[in-house]
């Protein structure tokens, strides 16, 4: 039994969210260059699958983790299609509409959603800052949208931004699940999986819609093969696997707070690199601390209750799903 850590848990979580708040400027940099939003998670879903394949192959105890019963399949179906299909591919949509950062305030108000499961749902008890939390976020997005004027962000950004949040939700429920029956190699495996699946079904359905001619090009100086790699590598598996890696050091909740510097980490890095159009207001940068605070308020409020007397609440940890 690994003894914890929690030291080397904290920076294992800041590196995955580093290595996350990278990718959303890569991937809309592939965006730019003509990929759209279905190819680029379809690229995605089937390279992580085929490095988890090789890892579920090398690493003990093999590629017998992989086994299922039929009673499971629905569960990891249902896992790899929200989490690892619909999540990125809204986070997509939304991140070439808006500028990155923005985008993933929109996807970050997925742990309210938890926070209101738990108390109504599942009827757990909570602190009253929940409700603080709520107001808070709501007023940040609110500040963020600029709603007190002529709505200035794009519309089905915004939509795509707040449908990913909703689809994370469902991914934490079903996660929570999840983790309990299977490791994580081959609850990932699978979840990729399912992913790249319905990746190839949406470009089946859509007669292929878009080229693929970008993969031969470059942008900014630099292959958009080479690009798509590092979703993959870095955007993608090493994040996943530091993620897992630090829930054997840290509760789930503190992964989760910590995590939420990915969004401050993100708009930084694209404003760095994509230039002007990626800059946020004073209103919008105090709109999004508005959010971060609000969500830490509400991912704390839950009451923790004994395992013999109820099932826990999923514990949200925000940076597992890009």
């Amino acid at each position: 039994m690994t003894t914890p850590r929690p030291a080397l848990g904290v920076a294992m979580v800041l590196g995955s969210g580093a290595l996350f708040a990278v990718n959303g400027t890569v991937s809309k940099l592939v965006l730019r260059a003509g990929l759209n939003a279905p190819q680029l998670t379809l690229l995605r879903a089937l390279g992580a699958v085929a490095v988890l394949l090789v890892l579920s192959a090398v690493l003990r105890p093999g590629v017998r983790r992989l086994r299922i019963t039929a009673r499971q399949l629905p569960l990891l179906v249902g896992y790899g299609l929200t989490g690892f299909f619909l999540v990125p591919m809204l986070y997509l949509v939304a991140i070439s509409r808006l500028p990155v950062g923005i985008g993933l305030l929109f996807e970050y108000s997925a742990p309210l959603l938890i926070a209101l499961w738990a108390r109504f749902g599942q009827r757990h008890r909570v602190r009253p800052r929940l409700w603080a939390g709520l107001v808070l976020s709501l007023a940040g997005l609110g500040c963020v949208a600029e709603v007190w004027g002529e709505l200035k962000l794009d519309g089905l950004g915004v939509l795509a931004g707040l449908g990913a949040a909703v689809f994370l939700a469902f991914y934490y429920v079903l996660g929570e699940h999840g983790v309990r029956r299977r490791d994580t190699l081959s609850l990932c495996t699978w979840a990729f999986g399912a992913s790249a699946v319905a990746g190839l079904l949406t470009q089946a359905l859509t007669a292929g819609a878009g080229s693929w001619e970008p993969l031969t090009a470059s942008t900014n100086g630099v292959p958009v093969a080479l690009l798509c790699g590092y979703v993959v590598l870095l955007g993608a598996v090493a994040p996943f696997m530091l993620v897992a890696g630090a829930m054997r050091h840290l509760p789930a909740t503190s992964v989760g707070i910590i995590g939420m510097v990915e969004p401050v980490l993100a708009a930084a890095v694209a404003w760095a690199v994509l230039g002007a159009g990626e800059t946020l207001n004073a209103a919008q940068l105090g709109g999004g601390a508005l959010v971060l605070l609000g969500v830490a308020l509400a991912e704390t409020a839950r009451i923790t209750v004994p395992r013999t007397t109820a099932p826990p609440a999923p514990d949200v940890v925000g940076v597992t799903a890009r």
